[in-house]
C-alpha cells in the first residue's frame, strides 16, 4: 500500500484499530500524520485512542458477530489488533474470504492472543530456548505440574504462573513454595483477559536481566520484506507489570546477536501469509531473558510494546511511527537518536475523571516529557501516564524519568 488517500473522502485509506488504549492512541496519531482515516474500537467509550481518531466505535471485540458486523460495515483497508481479547477465528475467516487484511496477519493475531499458542510455536515448532513449562486447567493440575506426580519430577520451586491470556503482566505471580500455589491460581483467574480457567506454569530462569527486542518487518526499496532491529530496551517489572524502561540496554555482543536471531526466527514465522508467502508487516515486541551470553525466548506481541514507550524520546522514529509506516508498506528508520528512559505514572486511586497536579514541576526536570493518557477511569495500579527523559546516558535518563514521574500527583477533583 504505497498510495495514500485523503481522510473522509471516497479515496481515503482506512485503518481500524481493535483496542484503543495508550499504545493504540500513539499508533493512531502516527497514522493520522500520514493522512490515514482512523477507526478506534474499544470495549468502553472514550478510550484514549477514541479521543483522537476520526471515528470511535464501542463493541465487545471478543464477540464474533459484533466484530464481523463492524468490519463489514466500516470496510477498512487494514485491521490492526492492539489487544489480545479479540475473536481471532472471525478475523481469520474474514481474511481467508478476502474481506479484510489483518496486521500483521490473522494467524499471528490468533497465535499470540494466548500464551499457549505462541509458547508451543516457539519451543515445539521452532526449537527456540525457553523456560520449562506446562499448561494447567485446575489447581490440582497446577500443584502436580510443580511438585511432580507418579514419580515424575515437576517444574519445582520457584516458578512463575500466568493466565494463558492477559496483558501487561496481569494475573502473573512468582511461587516460592507450596503455600503460594492457591493464591497464585486465584490471582491468575482474576487477572486473565478472558476467563479460560487455564494457566501456564514456567520454571524460574535465573537471568541477569530481561529485554524487549523491537523487531520491524517492512518493505525495502525493492519491495521485498526486510527485518530491522531497534536497540535493545531494558526494563524493570513489578508483579509482572512494567514500571520503567530504558534504551539502549548494554549487552554482550554474542547475547545481542542471539537475541536478534531468536527475534527474526519467531517474526519470520508469524509473518507468513495465507499461502506461506512473506507478509506480516509491522512491529513486534519480542521479550527475552538474558544471562551472560545465554538468551531465552519469553513472549512476543505483534504490535507496539508497553516498554517501547521509551522510543518516544530515544529514536528517530518511535515504535508507533515504525508500526504505522511498516503496515502501510513504507520505508522505516529504526535507528537510535539518543539514550533515554521511561517511568510509569499510576492512578493511585479508584476513581473516574482524575486531575493531575505537579505537571509543571515534572516538566522542569531536564530533558523530560510526559504522556498523560486520558483514561476516563483510574484504578490504584492502572497506568495513567508515563514520564520520558532523554540524556547523555541511560543512568541519568532513568533517574530523571523517575523523578519526573514522582512529581505528577493524580487525585480526585
Amino acid at each position: 500500500m504505497t498510495t495514500l488517500g485523503t481522510p473522509q473522502t471516497p479515496h481515503a485509506t482506512k485503518v481500524m484499530l481493535l483496542g484503543s488504549g495508550e499504545l493504540g492512541k500513539e499508533v493512531l496519531i502516527a497514522l493520522q500524520r500520514l493522512g490515514v482515516e482512523t477507526i478506534a474500537v474499544d470495549r468502553y467509550d472514550h478510550a484514549p485512542g477514541q479521543q483522537v481518531a476520526h471515528h470511535a466505535r464501542t463493541i465487545t471485540m471478543s464477540d464474533p458477530a459484533q466484530l464481523k458486523a463492524l468490519i463489514e460495515a466500516e470496510k477498512p483497508h487494514l485491521v490492526v489488533p492492539e489487544i489480545e481479547a479479540i475473536a481471532t477465528p472471525m478475523l481469520q475467516e474474514l481474511e481467508a474470504a478476502g474481506k479484510v487484511k489483518v496486521v500483521p496477519t490473522a494467524r499471528a493475531a490468533r497465535l499470540t492472543m494466548d500464551r499457549e499458542g505462541i509458547r508451543r510455536l516457539a519451543a515445539e515448532t521452532l526449537g527456540l530456548p525457553t523456560s520449562p513449562y506446562q499448561f494447567c486447567d485446575s489447581l490440582e493440575e497446577l500443584q502436580a505440574a510443580i511438585e511432580g506426580t507418579d514419580g515424575k519430577p515437576g517444574i519445582g520451586y520457584p516458578c512463575i504462573v500466568k493466565p494463558v491470556m492477559s496483558s501487561s503482566g496481569k494475573g502473573q505471580s512468582k511461587i516460592d513454595g507450596p503455600a503460594d500455589v492457591q493464591k497464585a491460581w486465584d490471582y491468575a483467574m482474576a487477572g486473565g483477559r478472558v476467563s479460560h480457567g487455564r494457566v501456564i506454569v514456567e520454571g524460574f530462569i535465573d537471568f541477569d536481566y530481561e529485554i524487549t527486542q523491537l523487531t520491524v518487518r517492512a518493505r525495502g526499496a525493492d519491495g521485498q520484506v526486510e527485518t530491522h532491529f531497534c536497540d535493545p530496551i531494558g526494563h524493570v517489572q513489578v508483579g509482572g507489570d512494567y514500571v520503567e524502561s530504558w534504551q539502549p540496554m548494554p549487552m554482550h555482543p554474542a547475547a545481542l546477536e542471539r537475541s536478534r536471531q531468536i527475534a527474526k526466527t519467531i517474526t519470520d514465522n508469524l509473518g507468513l501469509g495465507l499461502n506461506d508467502e512473506p507478509a506480516g508487516l509491522g512491529l513486534y515486541g519480542v521479550e527475552l531473558f538474558v544471562k551472560g551470553e545465554q538468551v531465552w525466548f519469553s513472549e512476543v506481541s505483534p504490535r507496539p510494546h508497553d516498554t517501547g514507550l521509551v522510543t518516544l524520546c530515544t529514536q528517530h522514529q518511535s515504535e508507533f511511527e515504525l508500526h504505522a509506516r511498516a503496515i502501510l508498506g513504507l520505508p522505516v528508520d529504526a535507528s537510535l537518536r539518543n539514550p533515554g528512559a521511561s517511568a510509569v505514572i499510576y492512578g493511585g486511586v479508584d476513581a473516574p475523571g482524575l486531575v493531575f497536579d505537579g505537571v509543571h514541576e515534572a516538566l522542569a526536570v531536564p530533558g523530560t516529557d510526559l504522556r498523560l493518557f486520558g483514561k476516563p477511569e483510574s484504578f490504584v495500579k492502572r497506568r495513567m501516564g508515563v514520564a520520558l527523559a532523554r540524556a547523555a546516558d541511560t543512568d541519568t535518563a532513568r533517574a530523571n524519568a523517575k523523578l519526573a514521574a514522582s512529581k505528577v500527583r493524580p487525585r480526585q477533583p
